[in-house]
């Protein structure tokens, strides 16, 4: 359908409707009508040019005039859209030949700007490498330590490993540290925190979440685990490629990587209360790192060969290791100085792993030959053994409480050790060729965790099973307890960090 003007007869190009009459008029010729005369044209009534209402019609497509619809006029007409195509085809065939260049260009930026910043990244680290294993003296110029470098061949291993020894005042502050931990121990006495899960609760566990991507994909398997103590959202893991991880189990988000050991990271350990961790490996070095900058605080060089495993004391301030060299060390966590050294050379063999008492003053070692001993720090002597495994000790873990030792090896069973009267109350068996490579008691000592061919979680005192958990596709590394047992993690060789609770 088309609309005509009232006054000129043709088709509008813009329409407009009179409100009076309802006629429709080209909007040019009824504007100066209405300029003239005020009234509508066809009814003769008063109208304004806000009484127009405009009409939205589609765009009208004129006729050729006659002297265009000869056949002579439609071949020109045809060649010139033929040329004008031809003309559009070759400017976008320009316009893609540029864009084209200009793209390869951009990538040819782009790949040397990646091998730069990998360049300059490599560098970086080394340059970071380096400085964190030098450790100048306080007050020696530049100079010295230049001339120091070229006479040790830049060699700074020994000055870490010159023992400086356990002064009195580290003695004494060894021994306040134990005196009030062993007072509130007492305090405690045998009341179990209202705040613990319940063993009910315990059974009832779940896999909360699964959480592969944390690690290196080319270097599977994470191998150590340890959890914030002020903060158990954070999860520290380390693992085959070499590097250490934060993990913040809440929002799901790795908060720091830690790179700089050249093997893998066997042991690592958050600090109770400074925003630190301390790894190891068996590159033989011992590193405090600060988390805000992942940077390296300190590196403790206080074994020849590879560290089997460290632990933390209970002021925070010292680390022991234990290597393959045979040896234990009680390292200054703030210096990065070995206090001491101890080789065991009634058995000479190497020792496996390593914890500290909770109140400080003893703690235990194992042997690849199968024994435990128990040392005192103060005198640096052997006071105890307890044999009674077969093959390499594996793991071991002092309950809270200061009166139970569970220690493991090769032997597929769990030892539970009276410290009081140093002997073996308890060996749970386990199934053939089962093999635990970690223990863990919570923090108040109620359960065991073992992680293995499988995980496990065991009440003290019964000493029974509650709870397995089978998830692992490979043999589980590390478990740890959340606060108040809440929740249990736990990390495997399958590369993944598990998290159950309920």
């Amino acid at each position: 359908m088309s609309l005509c003007c009232a006054l000129s007869n043709e088709v509008p190009e813009v329409a407009v409707v009179s409100t009076q009459s309802g006629a429709v008029f080209e909007k040019r010729l009824i504007l100066k009508y209405i300029e003239e005369h005020k009234t509508d044209p066809i009814g003769g009534q008063e109208l304004t040019e806000d009484m127009l209402i405009e009409i939205k019609t589609p765009a009208i497509v004129k006729p050729r005039p006659p002297s265009a619809t000869s056949i002579p006029a439609i071949l020109k007409t045809l060649q010139d859209e033929w040329d004008a195509v031809m003309l559009h085809s070759f400017t976008l065939r320009q316009q893609l030949q540029t864009a084209r260049q200009e793209l390869s260009h951009a990538l040819y930026q782009h790949d040397a700007a990646c091998r730069v910043i990998a360049r300059l990244t490599k560098e970086v680290t080394a340059a970071r490498e380096a400085l964190a294993t030098l450790k100048p003296k306080a007050g020696v110029s530049n100079a010295n330590q230049m001339a120091h470098q070229y006479n040790t061949g830049g060699d700074q291993s020994a000055d870490h490993m010159e023992e400086t020894g356990i002064t009195a005042e580290v003695l004494e502050k060894l021994e306040n540290k134990a005196s009030v931990l062993t007072a509130e121990r007492k305090r405690r006495g045998k009341i179990v925190p209202e705040e613990l899960i319940k063993s009910e609760e315990l059974r009832n566990f779940k896999t909360l979440a699964s959480h592969s991507g944390l690690h290196s994909v080319s270097i599977p398997g994470i191998l150590s685990v340890d959890i914030c103590p002020t903060d158990t959202n954070r999860i520290l893991t380390g693992g085959n490629d070499k590097n250490a991880i934060v993990f913040n189990k809440d929002n799901e988000q790795v908060i720091t990587s830690l790179k700089g050991h050249t093997k893998k990271v066997t042991s690592v350990i958050y600090h109770p209360n400074q925003d630190t961790v301390i790894t190891a490996s068996p590159d033989s070095q011992i590193r405090v790192w600060h988390l805000p900058t992942a940077q390296t605080l300190q590196v403790v060089r206080a074994h020849d060969g590879p560290i089997t495993a460290i632990s933390l004391h209970a002021t925070g301030d010292y680390v022991l290791s234990t290597s393959t060299d045979e040896h234990w060390a009680f390292s200054d966590l703030n210096t990065g100085r070995v206090l001491t050294k101890v080789g065991d050379t009634s058995t000479p063999h190497a020792l496996t792993t390593a914890q500290f008492h909770p109140d400080g003053l003893i703690f235990g070692t194992g042997t690849s030959d199968s024994l435990i001993k128990i040392w005192d720090l103060k005198e640096r002597s052997n006071v105890a053994n307890f044999p009674g495994h077969s093959g390499s000790i594996s793991a071991m873990s002092f309950s809270e409480n200061g009166y139970y030792l569970a220690t493991s090896a090769d032997d597929s069973v769990i030892k539970l050790w009276d410290l009081r009267k140093l002997k073996n109350f308890k060996t749970i068996f386990l199934e053939e060729n089962y093999q635990v490579k970690d223990l863990c008691f919570d923090q108040s000592g109620t359960y065991l965790a073992v992680a293995g061919t499988d995980v496990r979680v065991y009440i003290s005192k019964q000493w029974e099973n509650l709870k397995t958990f089978a998830d692992h596709t490979a043999a589980a590394t590390g478990v740890r307890f959340g606060h108040d047992s809440r929740y249990l993690v736990s990390v495997s060789l399958d590369r993944s960090l598990k998290i159950y609770g309920l």
